[in-house]
């Protein structure tokens, strides 16, 4: 009694205490509370208390339910009779409300049954239970409607706490039950008050695609109802949810597919045809128009293979779904956008040809096919193009609305892609020219308010551009002679600038494209001063311009450059992210030219820049280090983009020599910074990578330079810096001696500052760029790194890091073990396999146990295939051995978390990848361990304590 106060006066803390901090009080109470054992007996006492308010019976009902789901196996066996009875009891108290209350009990009741076999059930399992509850007791039969609704959905809720084989069992339980079922709900239809409810429970129960054969269905009682709902005066949302589950249950494959199901097929059809009418009647709701377009989406997505053939029947369905893409609300007419895509998609993969003999049956197929819907897809490039128009009040749209805006834009063009995989990009755009020439009429009278209409026009050509052969004449000339005519309002100016870049492939073959180009440049210069959307889309295609057209482009290198140095002076709108498309755009064009003109034309590319860090190195240490991190790291990214895509290996290796000095002071001034040490590392990167041999002295420097640094700064990139030189540099014996003093020093560093878990967890970055090095070692410099004193404890300092939450840093641990496992699969280092071996073998069992720790549940679930590719290489390079740590490691766990036969199971799957099975026959088995040691937090705790991942040097106990 005083347990059930403190959770009364608990409550009422939470919900009517006007200080915030014993309002959260009480609410960490209550929390703790619902993983007491205490809690079945005071939630269940409080159920049946009649004084309990609303919010506890809420707040009771929501525990209990959760209990059984999580917590069930912390009752002893004989505790299941009297808690079924005492829900069953509750179940009935609540049958007319709170709903909320009678919804969490139901789910209670499910969740038992999920626990509890048919067999121990009694009864002949919940199903006929519940029958015979029904029966005895009539009165009652709302609140079993709703657990007979929640029972099928259980099956696929992952919060209960069952095995993966009783979660199956139970599936069959219900599937050979599913008779019984509707036999309970064809004989509620009689009573009118719950009909819905009855509906909305056969929805449930065919969800579990049981496989029920279409000609019984087609003439069930609860089927003819459901379709006898859809053309009643009021339509029934139950029957639609019913229409919409036997649709999607004629198309599953655990049903028969289409085919076997075809005498239901055509009972639905006809009477979901007879609804089109409904579509455009003004009298209908909006939701009962939303419900009726749902059941055609869902049609055409279920049917598509059959629609695909073109038959007549198939085009009547088409036409419908066309009349639902016109509907003027854009979520009722968007729901047929994923059936335009695994349409076009059908008719145009070959596979779907795989049936027929030869090529020639297949293209004249497939032609025959596209030429049939053609005119749909047409239709739908009409229907859909004028919904990327801007609304008129879009200047005062909120965040959450323009993001709305945004994303209809883009269904949008997914939708015009479609169309012109069908029809062809030049078809499409013929179609989409005719709608810019209208929308351009009213531009060109003076009607500058009429932008939008050409603009949506606009962004819709530049959506299929991707599609559109680049020697298109009929209307892309006419197209680009009309973009500097058109209003320089902002927002058309930043889709025209978009088109621009989206066609500089076009521009590039085209005969008249040098002529073009300069008139296209103005447009961009325009979109550049203008707003600072219109400038990053400007930016944005000036980089496809300079790309495509390159050689076009070189010819007229000053004028580039005007453009440049006007944009890095800030003349521009573009933002400093914005210019390294500028950057990149005249780095490609310099590509092209000779290498003496390439060397100068890059010196002027790098000046501005230069003058800018030397400018602010000149005004001495003191004021290099107070200045902020983006007032170096703008010009330092500008750089890196040079460096990173003129590919002039001499000429970059030239600037960075002559570099270097600028380089050296801001890393000797600098080295406490992240920001800038991370962007002038990435600067670094690209010069090695561009350069590679042509380095020269300027490597030696630049990594004696990173290694006295990371002694005292210890910054992640000076390790991701040194990857890239041992991926370039590996292999180069004139290297060896200081590749070899790098990898010690900085290892040696690294191991040093990741003594435990503590330290992975505070330097996830550190660990991550540390182990994505060692495997660059492992593939590149072997011969350095697996004979070097470093390799065993960075081995030892992996063991420890496994199991750190941070999800790369995880990841590149895992993949370090991984690659040391797999290391005989080479030829070239198998000469390092008996190393290797004398340090994997006395920590095997060390590393098996982590590992299988890591499956059950120190590492979370999304992590389970890195974890399996580790075993799996671990098992194959060590076989039997493996085995044995494997299963050294899982004995460790009690019989009460992990059965027997469950642990056999998974030792018997690695067993058989071991000897050659896809890693992905090994998932089924390391999931299915994963989930029995993760099925609740007691379990967890056990599991995670016999195993102890954090410990390097357990001795097993004999259990």
């Amino acid at each position: 009694m005083e347990l059930q106060n403190t959770v009364k006066e608990a409550l009422n803390a939470l919900y009517h205490h006007p200080d915030d901090a014993v309002r959260m009080q009480a609410d960490r109470w209550l929390q703790d509370f619902q993983h007491t054992i205490d809690a079945w007996q005071v939630a269940d006492n409080l159920l049946h208390d009649p004084t309990s308010n609303l919010e506890t019976l809420i707040f009771c009902s929501q525990t209990l339910r959760s209990k059984v789901q999580r917590d069930f196996e912390e009752l002893p066996s004989e505790a299941f009779r009297p808690l079924r009875d005492s829900l069953n009891n509750l179940l009935k108290k609540f049958h007319k409300g709170p709903p909320k209350v009678r919804t969490q009990i139901s789910i209670a009741v499910a969740a038992l049954a999920v626990h509890v076999p048919a067999e121990d059930w009694g009864d002949g399992g919940i199903v006929n239970w519940l029958r015979d509850e029904m029966n005895s007791h009539p009165e009652y039969v709302p609140g079993f409607l709703e657990l007979l609704t929640v029972l099928p959905e259980e099956v696929t809720n992952y919060k209960i706490a069952a095995r993966p084989e009783r979660r199956r069992q139970f599936e069959k339980e219900l599937s050979s039950q599913m008779e019984v079922a509707l036999s309970i709900l064809t004989a509620c239809l009689n009573v009118n008050e719950v009909r819905e409810q009855v509906l909305e429970a056969f929805a449930s129960w065919l969800r579990l695609r049981n496989g029920l054969p279409g000609s019984m269905l087609a003439s069930h009682p609860l089927v003819l109802t459901a379709l006898s709902g859809l053309t009643s005066e009021l339509l029934s949302e139950a029957s639609v949810n019913v229409v919409s589950e036997l649709i999607h249950l004629t198309a599953a494959g655990s049903s028969g597919g289409v085919a076997v199901q075809m005498p239901l097929i055509q009972v639905i059809v006809p009477q979901v045809m007879s609804l089109k009418s409904q579509l455009r009647d003004p009298s209908k709701d909006e939701e009962d128009v939303k419900a009726i377009a749902r059941l055609f989406a869902d049609m055409g997505d279920s049917y598509v293979e059959l629609i695909a053939t073109g038959s007549e029947e198939s085009m009547l369905i088409v036409h419908a779904l066309l009349e639902v893409a016109s509907h003027p609300e854009f979520n009722i007419a968007s729901m047929t956008f994923n059936f335009w895509h695994n349409l076009q998609v059908n008719l145009t993969r070959r596979d779907s040809y795989a049936s027929l003999p030869n090529e020639a049956t297949i293209e004249a197929e497939r032609n025959r096919r596209l030429h049939i819907f053609r005119l749909a897809y047409e239709s739908l490039v009409s229907l859909v193009s004028f919904r990327v128009q801007y609304p008129h009040d879009y200047r005062d749209l909120s965040q959450e609305d323009l993001r709305e805006f945004k994303h209809t834009r883009f269904a949008v063009a997914d939708v015009l892609i479609d169309a012109a995989s069908i029809l062809g990009g030049d078809t499409t755009l013929k179609i989409l020219y005719v709608k810019l020439m209208e929308a351009v009429a009213c531009c060109t009278n003076g009607e500058q308010s009429q932008w939008r209409p050409a603009e949506a026009a606009l962004f819709c050509i530049h959506a299929i551009s991707n599609y559109v052969s680049v020697d298109e004449a009929a209307v892309m000339p006419s197209i680009m002679a009309l973009l500097p005519k058109l209003p320089q309002q902002p927002e058309l100016l930043q889709t025209v600038c978009l088109t621009i870049g989206a066609y500089s492939k076009w521009l590039d073959a085209a005969s008249s494209g040098l002529s073009i180009l300069p008139l296209v440049i103005d447009i961009l210069l325009s979109g550049m001063g203008t707003s600072e959307d219109s400038a990053a889309a400007a930016a944005l295609a000036f980089r496809h311009l300079c790309d495509d057209c390159r050689r076009k482009l070189c010819g007229c290198l000053d004028g580039l450059f005007h453009v440049y140095h006007r944009a890095v002076s800030g003349e521009f709108k573009v933002s400093a992210d914005d210019s390294l498309h500028l950057v990149e755009a005249l780095s490609v064009v310099i590509t092209e030219l000779p290498p003496d003109h390439a060397k100068k034309a890059l010196e002027a590319l790098c000046l501005p820049v230069v003058t800018h860090l030397q400018e602010i190195i000149n005004q001495g240490p003191e004021v290099v280090e107070k200045k902020h991190a983006r007032d170096l790291t703008v010009h330092i990214d500008r750089i890196a983009y040079i460096f990173r895509y003129v590919n002039h290996p001499e000429a970059v290796a030239d600037a960075i020599q002559r570099l270097w000095p600028i380089f050296k002071a801001i890393f000797d001034l600098r080295a406490w910074d992240m920001r800038t040490m991370e962007s002038l590392c990435r600067a670094c990167k690209y010069a090695v990578r561009t350069s590679k041999r042509f380095m020269g002295i300027t490597i030696g420097v630049m990594l004696e330079e990173i290694q006295g640094l990371y002694k005292q700064h210890h910054q992640p990139c000076f390790l991701y810096l040194s990857s890239e030189v041992i991926k370039i540099f590996g292999s180069d014996p004139s290297c060896s001696t200081y590749l070899k003093n790098l990898i010690e020093v900085l290892f040696k560093q690294t191991t040093c500052l990741l003594p435990n878990i503590k330290e992975f967890t505070a330097r996830p970055d550190i660990a991550d760029d540390c182990f994505l090095l060692a495997s660059r070692c492992i593939r590149y410099c072997p011969q350095l790194f697996i004979p070097s004193d470093v390799f065993p404890s960075l081995v030892d300092c992996s063991l420890i890091g496994i199991t750190v939450q941070h999800r790369e840093a995880s990841k590149s641990i895992l993949g370090f073990l991984t690659d040391i496992f797999d290391l005989a699969q080479s030829p070239m280092d198998k000469q390092y396999v008996s190393i290797r071996d004398s340090v994997i073998i006395p920590r095997g069992p060390c590393i098996a146990r982590i590992l299988v720790a890591s499956v059950a549940g120190a590492l979370p679930s999304s992590r389970l295939e890195t974890v399996a590719y580790a075993l799996l290489a671990l098992t194959r390079a060590y076989g039997v051995q493996a085995l044995a740590w494997a299963k050294n490691g899982i004995s460790l766990i009690p019989s009460t978390a992990v059965t027997e036969v469950e642990c056999a199971r998974f030792l018997q799957a690695l067993s058989e990848a071991a000897l050659g099975t896809d890693v992905n026959a090994l998932m089924v088995p390391i999931e299915e361990l994963s989930d029995v040691c993760r099925r609740n937090r007691t379990v967890q705790e056990i599991v995670q304590g016999a195993l102890r991942p954090l410990e390097l040097n357990l001795v097993p106990v004999s259990q």
